[in-house]
C-alpha cells in the first residue's frame, strides 16, 4: 500500500532491532500507551525481535476498554426505551456492563433500535429524519475522536436539533499517564506516545509530564518500523540518562497540534474528573459538555427514569484492570482464551478492536505475522 509499505519493511525493521540491541547495557521497562500501537506490536511479533532486557507493557490506550460499566449500563438503559434511537461506534456493542444488564448487542437482538455509525454527524441525519425520536449518539474516545463529537454539537446547536443528545464518556490521555506514573506499582521507564492523539492535541502537556518524572516521551506512529524507531530513541534517552518528549511522527504530529480542533473542544466541552474502568477516577481526564450545551445531554435531558448507580467492584477471575494499568499482560490471565474470548469476554479488553486481550488472543493464538 502506497505511503504505508515503507514502514512495514522487514530491513528497516531488522535495522532498527539491531541497532536496539547494540545500544541497550541494562534493563529498561517501555509501555506504548496506544492499543493501535499493541496490536501491531503483538501481530508483527515486535517484541520477539527485541532484546531480553527491554521489557514492553501495554498501556490503558483503549477508550472502549476503560468506559466505565455504569455508563454502559447507561446506555443499555437508553437503548431499551421505545422512543430512543441509540447511535454508536461498533465496538461498543459486545462491550459488558454490569452482570445483569448485558450489553447494547443483547438489546438489540431484542428489538432495540441500536445503529452502528462511523460518525457522530450522521446521527445528526437520523435525528432529521426521525423528529419523532430521540436520537442518542455514545460518544466514546480520546482527543482524536472528541472534536468530531464537538464538531457534531455545534452544528446540533446550528440547527436547533431538539431531539438530538449525546451520552458522553470522552477521556483524555495525558492525566491517565500521570496516574500510572503516580502509582506505587509503576513499573514504566519510558513511554511511547500515541501519534494520533499528539496530531489533535500536541505534544507540550507532555513536556511537563517528562520533567516532573525524569521519564523520556517519544511520540510515534503505528506501523512496525514507527514502533522500534520510537523505541530506539526511547533507550537512547534512557541509557544517556535523559527525559525528553522527542516527536518521531512528523508526518502528522507538529508541537503545538491541531489548533481549530483545540479550539472547537474548548467552546463544547470542560475538562472534568472521569472515573476509568478497572483503574478508577483520574482527576482531569474526561471532558464533559459545558452548560450552554446541557440542553444536548442525554442525562440532563432527563431521559432515564432514574440514576444508574456506579457499578460495585465484584471480585472475579477477569484481570483486564491489570492488564489496563500494565501491571500483568493477558495471557497470564486464567481465563485468557478459555472462559473470556471474544464471543463471551469477560471485560472489554477482550471484546474491543483495540484491547490487548483482544489482540493476544487473534495473533497469538496463530502463528506470528510476518512483516513483508
Amino acid at each position: 500500500m502506497k505511503y504505508v509499505d515503507e514502514y512495514r519493511n522487514a530491513e528497516a525493521v531488522r535495522h532498527y532491532a539491531k541497532a536496539i540491541a547494540q545500544l541497550i547495557t541494562c534493563p529498561w521497562t517501555i509501555m506504548e500507551i496506544c492499543g493501535g500501537q499493541t496490536h501491531t506490536i503483538v501481530k508483527y511479533g515486535l517484541d520477539d525481535l527485541l532484546p531480553p532486557e527491554i521489557t514492553l507493557i501495554h498501556g490503558p490506550g483503549c477508550p472502549v476498554c476503560v468506559t466505565p460499566a455504569e455508563i454502559i449500563d447507561q446506555a443499555i438503559a437508553l437503548a431499551t426505551l421505545p422512543n430512543v434511537i441509540l447511535c454508536s461506534f461498533g465496538d461498543m456493542l459486545r462491550v459488558p456492563g454490569s452482570p445483569e444488564q448485558g450489553d447494547l448487542l443483547s438489546v438489540k437482538a431484542m428489538g432495540g433500535d441500536v445503529r452502528i455509525l462511523y460518525s457522530p454527524l450522521d446521527a445528526l441525519k437520523i435525528a432529521q429524519a426521525n423528529p419523532d425520536k430521540e436520537v442518542v449518539f455514545f460518544a466514546v474516545g480520546f482527543e482524536t475522536t472528541a472534536p468530531a463529537t464537538a464538531m457534531t454539537i455545534y452544528q446540533a446547536a446550528q440547527q436547533n436539533l431538539q431531539n438530538f443528545s449525546l451520552l458522553v464518556s470522552h477521556v483524555r490521555v495525558p492525566p491517565a499517564m500521570e496516574a500510572i506514573l503516580s502509582s506505587p506499582d509503576c513499573q514504566v521507564q519510558g513511554f511511547l506516545a500515541a501519534g494520533h492523539v499528539c496530531t489533535v492535541m500536541g505534544y507540550r502537556e507532555y513536556e511537563a509530564i517528562a520533567a516532573r518524572y525524569h521519564i523520556p516521551i517519544i511520540v510515534t506512529g503505528f506501523e512496525p518500523v514507527d514502533i522500534l524507531q520510537g523505541l530506539y530513541h526511547c533507550i537512547r534517552q534512557l541509557e544517556a540518562g535523559e527525559s525528553k518528549v522527542e516527536n518521531h511522527y512528523a508526518r502528522s504530529v507538529r508541537q503545538q497540534g491541531n489548533e481549530t480542533a483545540q479550539s472547537l473542544l474548548q467552546k463544547v466541552f470542560e475538562i472534568v474528573p472521569q472515573t476509568w474502568r478497572g483503574i478508577g477516577e483520574i482527576p482531569a481526564s474526561g471532558l464533559k459538555l459545558k452548560p450552554e450545551f446541557a440542553a444536548f445531554d442525554a442525562l440532563h435531558k432527563g431521559l432515564l427514569p432514574k440514576a444508574i448507580a456506579p457499578t460495585p467492584v465484584v471480585p472475579n477471575e477477569c484481570i483486564s484492570g491489570l492488564i489496563l494499568q500494565g501491571i500483568r499482560k493477558p495471557q497470564t490471565c486464567p481465563a485468557f482464551g478459555t472462559r473470556c474470548t471474544p464471543n463471551h469476554p469477560l471485560g472489554a479488553p477482550m471484546v474491543s478492536s483495540e484491547g490487548a486481550c483482544a489482540a493476544y488472543y487473534r495473533y497469538r493464538q496463530m502463528p506470528t505475522a510476518a512483516v513483508s
